[in-house]
């Protein structure tokens, strides 16, 4: 929803401003928008990976208190 409104608004400006130096400045604010939200979904991603991964871990911990103790 973010990067279509992103784009509307960005389509807006390019015909409302036309083709001047306001449309460099326009330009900057959709690619630092883009940056943002891809960033904002590498950094979800991320965060999914290292659930799963302390999850294995919990897992790890939990199956290794319930062996039995080395002879």
């Amino acid at each position: 929803m973010v990067i279509a409104l992103t784009l509307i608004l960005f389509a807006l400006a390019l015909f409302i401003t036309g083709s001047t130096h306001d449309l460099l400045l326009e330009t900057g604010v959709f690619l630092v928008s883009v940056k943002l939200i891809l960033m904002s979904y590498k950094h979800g991603a991320q965060g999914e990976d290292l659930k799963d991964r302390l999850s294995q871990i919990q897992d790890a911990i939990r199956r290794l208190e319930r062996s039995p103790p080395p002879k």
